[in-house]
């Protein structure tokens, strides 16, 4: 697996509309890791794919009518069999944080990675997403020079109180220990 052009390889390439131009493209100092599933509590499906991509059916679930009309994206999802979905080049601002902070700066999008694992906080992860984000984050480590395993943190980090994920059985330590 290696990143071209601020894009991985290996990563099936969906272009989502819910992204712009970074304030400045060289800082991309922070990695968000979240979780997502669609509708809650379920995987599988390209139900992600449509929200990232703002072609969610609101009636394809009661869920769904909430949130269909949100603008929001992940640079990457890596999902329950590990496949990679990008959605967003890594130098170009996704939308996945909101409203969020880290370090006393404002507006993570401006300078971080999103990474959605498809996921719950409600349950475990598969053993193919922790490899798979471990090798993504390598990468990620080798090429943005401002980034640093220091620097990687959960939404619930950024947006405390707001957000929770990627939730109690997300496991760091296992994750710190894929990097070594």
């Amino acid at each position: 697996m290696n990143i071209f052009d601020h894009r991985l390889d290996d990563a099936k390439q969906l272009a989502s509309p819910n992204c712009d131009v970074r304030s400045d493209a060289e800082d991309i100092s922070l990695l968000v890791i979240h979780c997502i599933s669609l509708p809650p509590e379920q995987f599988g499906g390209d139900y992600i794919d449509q929200l990232f991509c703002n072609a969610l059916n609101p009636d394809a679930h009661p869920y769904f009518k909430g949130i269909y009309q949100q603008k929001v994206s992940a640079h990457l999802l890596i999902c329950r069999n590990g496949e990679l979905v990008q959605y967003v080049p890594f130098d170009q601002r996704a939308w996945h944080a909101g409203v969020s902070a880290y370090q006393g700066r404002q507006r993570c999008n401006d300078f971080s990675i999103g990474i959605e694992l498809e996921g719950s906080v409600n349950q475990p992860y598969s053993e193919l997403q922790y490899q798979q984000l471990a090798a993504v984050t390598k990468l990620l480590l080798a090429n943005y020079p401002k980034l640093n395993r220091q620097q990687i943190v959960g939404h619930s980090d950024i947006a405390p109180g707001r957000k929770d994920d990627p939730g109690p059985w997300f496991n760091w330590q296992k994750f710190y220990d894929l990097l070594v």
